[in-house]
């Protein structure tokens, strides 16, 4: 096995990362397989790295530090997992692809940041606030252009399900936008931001991995249905922690979407739960543009009130279990496992 690489300065190595993200368990699991999945890892990195350089430094500099603000490596480990448990020996054959999604997750956190006026990404300056709005908003494009480059790498289906992602991205944040402040959007509305903002990235990158590896239908279906499934509770995790979360751990402050009026799962099962009087000023603190401190902790006292967090937590329970099952097709072995304990610790409460 090749010895596992050492993480960039302000990077987690490995396994930190697993620990963070996916827990103790998880991470024990993994004893044995960190070194190749490390190497992976480091090999896409390089590839990913390999076309950031622009013709003007200031552009090249942003980009960078877009892609190395921390948090950027869960997708390509899923991604290499796969790989691997379809018996690939190495990671050559998806390092472009894994670099194309990574870059198309990025630039789509770049314009998130742009539109949120986000002062913090994984405890450093957003790129916004570090390169200013005009240079965040080129950069975010570039990197987009750049992920298409990689994608050019591969046959014409894949390419077609990047630009599938991307389309679902910008859907997604259409759909987000549309709700800002509104409660009473619902759940279904709530499943359909997510499921293209988060999920869809996921679920299509791995479907890539499956295919390049020259698997049938059915087991890039299963690989797709994987990433949808683990996508969308790893989404519900990160509501709960927006709410309930370490900021120190977050790398940025709580409270994001009842600042940024998103309704999550938590705030729409907590303004359902409520009595009338509570209901209506749940709803009142919601919409406010410009919330206070005092705000915001009185809307976490009032979801406490619910306990919406444990609906919101069977939820990506079973989101789950489903992504367990939809690993059924694949060959059995320690890399299947491994992606099963990712996919249950993703949904892990830890705050």
């Amino acid at each position: 096995m090749r010895p596992a690489a050492a993480p960039e300065p302000g990077e987690p190595s490995l396994e930190a990362l697993v620990k963070q993200t996916f827990g103790p368990e998880a991470s024990r699991s993994l004893s044995d397989l960190f070194p190749t999945l490390a190497g992976d890892l480091s090999e896409m990195d390089a590839r990913l790295r390999s076309v950031l350089t622009a013709q003007y430094p200031q552009l090249t500099d942003a980009a960078t530090y877009a892609c190395s603000t921390g948090g950027k490596r869960v997708r390509p480990l899923l991604m290499a997992a796969v790989h691997r448990a379809l018996g690939a020996e190495s990671a050559r054959p998806i390092l472009s692809l894994a670099a194309a999604f990574q870059l198309i997750h990025t630039a789509s956190l770049v314009h998130d940041d742009v539109i949120d006026h986000a002062e913090m990404r994984r405890g450093r300056p957003s790129l916004p606030r570090a390169f200013g709005l005009p240079a965040a908003i080129v950069t975010g494009d570039y990197l987009f252009v750049r992920a298409f480059e990689l994608a050019a790498d591969y046959p014409r289906s894949i390419i077609l399900r990047c630009g599938e992602s991307c389309a679902d991205l910008v859907e997604g944040e259409v759909l987000q936008e549309a709700s800002r402040f509104d409660l009473t959007t619902g759940r279904e509305h709530y499943f359909r931001v997510i499921e293209r903002k988060t999920a869809a990235i996921v679920a299509a990158a791995l479907a890539s991995v499956a295919e390049i590896d020259g698997c049938p239908g059915p087991v890039i279906d299963a690989c797709a249905a994987f990433g949808r499934a683990v996508g969308i509770a790893f989404q519900l995790r990160d509501d709960l922690l927006d709410v309930y979360g370490d900021p120190d751990i977050l790398g940025k402050p709580l409270y994001a979407d009842y600042r940024e009026g998103n309704p999550t799962l938590i705030s729409l099962e907590a303004y359902q739960r409520l009595d009338r009087e509570r209901r209506a000023e749940f709803g009142r603190l919601f919409a406010i543009r410009r919330k206070q401190p005092g705000d915001l902790l009185r809307l976490r006292a009032l979801t406490e009130e619910t306990h919406a967090d444990r609906i919101v937590t069977e939820e990506a329970d079973q989101w789950t279990e489903r992504a367990v099952r939809a690993l059924e097709p694949l060959p059995a072995g320690p890399y299947r496992t491994l992606l099963e304990r990712l996919a249950r610790g993703a949904a892990v409460r830890r705050y």
